[in-house]
């Protein structure tokens, strides 16, 4: 990745993040206005690799954002101050189909966010 691809990279992220938000509102609906309950709601403990202040809190806003989720609190732990996200999802098997999923939005965010893209 090349610094010279960081402005489309960013554009690239909102508008995928456009369609989540698209689709997430859309299940919630759905779930909202149909007779029953769809919902499989848990909590996930999500190491992130998140390294400065912007992504972390970056990452976490778009969680919340996101209907259907929403991050429930940050710590740090480790000498390597890993950051950790404690995330409630409303649609999610378990807590692994959640972090996977957060995985992807993490992916996502790391390679718009740096310059030299989503490289641990």
């Amino acid at each position: 990745m090349s610094w010279v691809t960081w402005p489309v990279r960013i554009v690239g992220l909102a508008l995928w993040f456009a369609k989540e938000i698209v689709v997430s509102s859309a299940a919630v609906l759905r779930d909202n206005f149909t007779p029953g309950q769809n919902s499989t709601p848990g909590i996930a403990r999500l190491e992130t690799r998140c390294r400065t202040d912007l992504e972390i809190t970056l990452f976490a806003s778009m969680i919340t954002i996101t209907p259907g989720t929403l991050t429930l609190g940050t710590d740090v732990v480790g000498d390597e101050q890993t950051r950790v996200l404690y995330v409630h999802g409303m649609y999610a098997a378990d807590a692994d189909a959640l972090r996977a999923e957060l995985r992807v939005m993490e992916n996502k965010v790391l390679h718009a966010v740096r310059r030299e893209g989503a490289r641990s």
